[in-house]
């Protein structure tokens, strides 16, 4: 519980940096005209620019309760792993028992699919948060003040138009990265610790 409870807390902390890069790491990603000079945004600075134009300073937190939901699922992530560590660690002794690489490897790719299961349907609301107005373009409506809808607005119209699945749209891709990505991870994290002589105790 008190590495889920940490994890939780970092991912919280992490949102206050992570936010504004998502929101232009979104809507620039979202311009998939050819030509650079269809698209609204030239640049990282540029989207910025008009971001601050737009929303004011604040808009760049745009969605940042998605973003806080989304992220309060690292609880899962650390939990998840020290759970299967000391699992596998009862095993010693065992004709199933693992090297403590095996262990590491299995426990960060595990770890990062109950993360994933867990926290897709906050993270495809953030993404919808920070999104919006998309398709339509990105500008404050004439003499009228650009709002974001909030994160329940959001949950609620996804689900509405688009019901439960909705809200697990690119489960697949996001399993398919997370495993080898976190248990490689996890894998150098720990072989680094071990090798330091700083490697931390399990009970």
């Amino acid at each position: 519980m008190a590495h889920g409870l940490a994890g939780m807390c970092a991912g919280v902390t992490s949102t206050i940096v992570a936010t504004p890069v998502e929101n232009l790491k979104i809507k620039l990603q979202l311009q998939t005209q050819r030509s650079a000079a269809d698209r609204q945004f030239r640049g990282p600075l540029d989207c910025i620019r008009q971001i601050v134009r737009t929303q004011g300073v604040l808009g760049l937190w745009s969605g940042f309760t998605g973003s806080i939901a989304f992220r309060t699922n690292f609880f899962w992530m650390f939990s998840s792993v020290e759970v299967l560590m000391r699992g596998f660690s009862r095993l010693e002794g065992t004709s199933y028992e693992m090297s403590t690489g095996t262990s590491t490897f299995l426990a960060g790719g595990l770890g990062s699919l109950v993360f994933w299961i867990m926290s897709i349907p906050a993270d495809n609301t953030k993404n919808r948060m920070m999104a919006y107005p998309y398709p339509a373009p990105y500008s404050a409506p004439p003499g009228g003040k650009f709002g974001v809808p909030s994160f329940a607005t959001t949950v609620r119209t996804t689900y509405l138009r688009e019901g439960v699945s909705g809200f697990y749209r690119g489960l697949g891709p996001c399993i398919l990265r997370a495993f080898p990505v976190n248990a490689c991870a996890y894998f150098v994290y720990e072989g680094i610790l071990r090798g330091l002589g700083a490697e931390k105790t399990r009970h």
